[in-house]
């Protein structure tokens, strides 16, 4: 059996019972996006050239009866503000951002009360005493200013429903509700003016009040019909809510009384294919739809996507979902409404917002910026691509500017771009050229982007609603001056951006079709892949965003989530009633933010199951490797080779031979491809850094002693330098990073706390008897090793901190910061030391000691570690423990036990057969 769409029908009726006065006949759908699809199935209905009838959505002709213009939520919400403060005590008076937060819920309800055709005094009076008997038991004397203020809250709100209506008449404007009610009040007017004009219904399910009595009006007197579409099976059943609406129209409707309720079809209990699917999170939904996709146009009968739609139960998965579509989508058609919240130029105004406002508040006289606050904006992707910022971002990053003065970032970047100079424009002349200037700056990005890609067209998009929203708020401040100021202008735009959305369009008659829930009213398709079918998406559940109570609506006849909830299931159950292919993708976890059980809707499905029906169950879960890490492995080529080679003559260090220890790879990476980390704005000194401002101060401290005996008073005099000298490398090494406060300061005053104990610990022995001559501070060392092992001969070389002659015995001293105990330097067996990382002290010092040892003379050496977070264990010398004896001096016998291990080391770095192999 054909199942003929419900549009495919109305075009029937247009042409049979209408045709000769087509021109004087208006469609009223509920969207204006059917109208399209009327429009197309007429034209395949008939042969030559006829009029069209008049096509309009439900609200535009409700707007035509009444003669008033429809507001945005943006605009309605400062007409209210103007009312509001026009009627309040001006002590009682809130600011804009404080009265929107509950300004939002009072014009929601103030609509519904309209649509409804309630009387908005004994609503709100009802609410009021409420409120009244809530705190019956406050004797009077208790009763807190607060208290007063609250109750006084709750009797103003008939006043402020009365002026507010009242304003926005006079004005000739009006939100939904009160253009509904007006539409009513003038029906009478309205169908005398319109007696030769035919009306037809069509499509609709929920209405309200106010629809309900034009609609019924006009068919009374016979100037109009009305077409529901809805099937036999929920229509029948008492308890199903996708009928709700209809069984009470037909049964409490004065036409149906004496006329019969037509056009009930039986098409949801022919046969379909329901493919239930589960799968972990969102994106996994947008994987499998894509696959679906690919699979109808990989079938050479089901190619055509024109009768294929997917309709998004949650709107976030829409950016997933058109990066999961194949590429054999040619055509493709989005039609829904995207929320602000996540559009990337609203991501990029909200950045740029904190930037400003934070500058602005600070007290300080110039204009301050926080740096992660301008790598933020400078590497978002609408700027960093078209900005020329790359130098300005490694100037910032390399010199640790942590707060930037206006002036210094204008001095840093050279050569600004004009988007460079609009981001970075100051906030300090009022709301409107703040405006004017983000507005300048949208169009500027606009420019950036080209139509080349189906991305840039939905990226400009983006960009366009926000454009409008901003424009829309230059227009309202232009009228509303007694609002603008530049610290609520933030707070203002994260109201109004709430209320904004993206809407995108396209050739609806033409490729696949992406759609919100509502967009697919009327509409038929022959495959439907619904997603997000979890609850709390679809159906979204039950949400009170209203002051008027659960039971006061059931009472007053308002909606509640029980009616919400039946206009979803009106919607999927109509989604499924003609198509022939049906796809449910849910979320199977239950827990997380985009988580919920299994819609009900599913389980619906699965109770009442049709006779033609073939429903399928499936999980699918993401194919997880046996091992979830393969450890990295890379041959050496000829050209690794090469490099090699070149550091071997170079010279390789000993921090690079414990690289390698430490894990092939970071070698691998560090010194054959010679990748640095990337430099960023230090904004906490790191303990690398703090530990180069200590070796350097005592660098500076004990140069002017080299190559002499030092004395009780040369230390005496290097405390008398520690603050300038510490002041002096933090400056050098940290640059332009703040070092007076929070942690920068106490790191600071740590520094100056080393330098000083180790003073104290050296003037201690000198004092004691030691004699301590300084040979080298900070100098490089080097020495070739040749072995016959060995491919080609290898330097190895490096930097040391400290050598000394101390009591006749010379002494190789690194440095460390952190914490090295006696252990770390202890020595029992030779055979291994290449093999575990722990020995990594171990090998930095010997490697010392083997490139002075030329330099030595035969004196006996010591090389160790002192470190800082150890000082009172003084020099920590290797020492190698052989059974019971302890030896520290390190001779011939030492060095050639280590250099067997060193060169073990260095041919398994040098071989071309041992790949370089990554340890996890």
């Amino acid at each position: 059996m054909i199942n003929i769409s419900f549009l495919d029908k109305i075009a029937s009726v247009l042409i049979e019972k209408y045709s000769k006065s087509l021109s004087n006949t208006i469609v009223v759908l509920p969207n204006k996006r059917a109208k399209i699809f009327l429009i197309e199935a007429l034209k395949k209905q008939v042969n030559t050239n006829i009029l069209s009838p008049e096509i309009i959505s439900i609200e535009d002709f409700i707007q035509d009866i009444s003669g008033i213009r429809t507001i945005d939520p943006i605009e309605l919400l400062f007409e209210f503000y103007e009312v509001y403060l026009s009627i309040t005590e001006k002590s009682q008076q809130q600011s804009f951002e404080l009265f929107a937060n509950w300004a939002k819920t009072l014009l929601q309800d103030f609509n519904e009360i309209d649509r409804y055709l309630l009387d908005p005094s004994h609503v709100l009076s009802y609410l009021k005493d409420i409120e009244d008997i809530k705190k019956w038991g406050i004797e009077v004397e208790n009763k807190t200013p607060l208290l007063e203020r609250y109750i006084d809250f709750w009797k103003l709100l008939p006043k402020y429903y009365q002026s507010l209506y009242d304003h926005l008449l006079n004005k000739g404007i009006g939100y939904q509700g009160l253009i509904y009610r007006e539409a009513v009040n003038n029906l009478n007017n309205f169908t005398k003016s319109v007696q030769e004009k035919q009306y037809l219904f069509a499509g609709f399910n929920a209405l309200n009040s106010a629809e309900e009595k034009i609609i019924q009006q006009l068919i009374a007197s016979e100037q109009a019909e009305i077409y529901w579409d809805v099937d036999q099976t929920f229509l029948n059943d008492p308890y199903h809510d996708a009928g709700l609406f209809v069984r009470r129209f037909k049964e409490n409707w004065k036409h149906y009384k004496s006329n019969p309720f037509e056009w009930i079809v039986d098409d949801f209990s022919q046969s379909k294919n329901i493919q239930v699917i589960g799968t972990p999170k969102t994106i996994g939904q947008a994987k499998i739809a894509g696959s679906i996709i690919e699979n109808i146009t990989n079938d050479n009968s089901l190619r055509k996507l024109d009768k294929v739609a997917i309709v998004l139960g949650d709107e976030n998965l829409l950016v997933p979902l058109l990066y999961s579509l194949p590429a054999s989508v040619g055509a493709l058609n989005i039609t829904m409404g995207y929320s602000s919240k996540n559009n990337p130029a609203q991501i990029l105004l909200a950045k740029l917002f904190k930037m400003h406002t934070n500058a602005l508040s600070r007290n300080n006289s110039s204009y301050v910026l926080y740096y992660k606050d301008v790598l933020d904006i400078l590497t978002h992707p609408l700027v960093e691509p078209y900005a020329k910022i790359a130098a300005l971002v490694a100037i910032i990053n390399k010199n640790n500017y942590t707060f930037i003065t206006h002036q210094k970032l204008m001095e840093l970047n050279v050569i600004p771009s004009e988007l460079f100079l609009l981001l970075f424009k100051k906030w300090e002349s009022g709301s409107i050229p703040v405006l004017e200037s983000i507005s300048q700056l949208l169009q500027t990005i606009k420019n950036n982007l080209s139509n080349d890609s189906e991305e840039e067209k939905i990226t400009k998009a983006f960009v366009f609603a926000i454009f409008k929203v901003i424009n829309k708020l230059i227009a309202y401040y232009s009228k509303h001056q007694h609002i603008d100021k530049i610290e609520t202008l933030y707070a203002i735009y994260k109201q109004v951006i709430d209320l904004a959305e993206v809407s995108f369009e396209g050739e609806p008659l033409n490729g696949l079709q992406i759609m919100g829930v509502l967009e697919s009213r009327v509409l038929d398709f022959d495959t439907v892949i619904v997603t997000s079918m979890n609850e709390g998406k679809f159906p979204a559940g039950k949400s009170q965003n209203s002051f008027i109570p659960y039971d006061v609506k059931r009472e007053l006849g308002l909606p509640t989530f029980k009616e919400k909830d039946a206009i979803y299931t009106y919607h999927f159950y109509h989604l499924l009633q003609r198509a022939k292919n049906i796809y449910l993708l849910y979320n199977t976890e239950s827990e997380g933010l985009d988580a919920g059980e299994k819609s009900r809707f599913i389980t619906q499905l699965e109770v009442e199951k049709q006779a033609n029906h073939n429903t399928t169950h499936e999980i699918y879960n993401a194919i997880l490797p046996e091992t979830a890490y393969q450890p990295m492995i890379i041959p050496k080529s000829e050209s690794v080779m090469l490099r090699l080679k070149e550091i071997a003559e170079k010279g390789f260090s000993p921090s690079a031979l414990t690289s390698y220890i430490r894990n092939p790879i970071q070698f691998y990476f560090q010194k054959i491809l010679r990748i640095s980390e990337v430099e960023e704005v230090e904004e906490n000194i790191a303990l690398n850094t703090l530990g180069t401002i200590i070796h350097e101060t005592l660098k500076v401290l004990y140069e002017p002693f080299i190559g002499e005996f030092i004395s009780e008073s040369d230390i005496v005099n290097c405390f008398k330098q520690i603050d300038v000298e510490v002041l002096k490398q933090f400056k050098l090494v940290y640059k332009e990073g703040e070092i007076k406060k929070g942690r920068n300061l106490l790191a600071f005053e740590v520094a100056k706390r080393n330098v000083s104990n180790f003073l104290k610990v050296e003037l201690e022995s000198i004092k004691n008897g030691d004699t301590i001559k300084i040979i080298a501070l900070e100098q490089t060392y080097q020495r070739t090793l040749h072995h016959s092992s060995l491919p080609f001969p290898v330097l190895i070389k490096g930097n040391v901190d400290r050598i000394e002659e101390r009591n006749g015995t010379i002494r190789i001293i690194d440095y460390k910061t952190g914490k090295v105990d006696k252990a770390n330097v202890i020595l029992k067996n030779w055979n291994g030391l290449t093999d575990d990382i722990k020995s990594d002290k171990i090998i930095q010092v010997l490697a010392y000691a083997y490139m002075y040892e030329e330099k030595a003379n035969g004196q006996p050496v010591e090389a160790g570690i002192i470190s800082f977070k150890n000082l009172k264990s003084g020099f920590l010398p290797f020492v190698f423990k052989e059974e019971k004896e302890m030896n520290s001096i390190i001779d011939e016998t030492i060095l050639s036990q280590y250099l067997e291990q060193i060169i073990l080391l260095l041919n398994e770095i040098l071989d071309v057969n041992i790949p370089f192999l990554e340890k996890i």
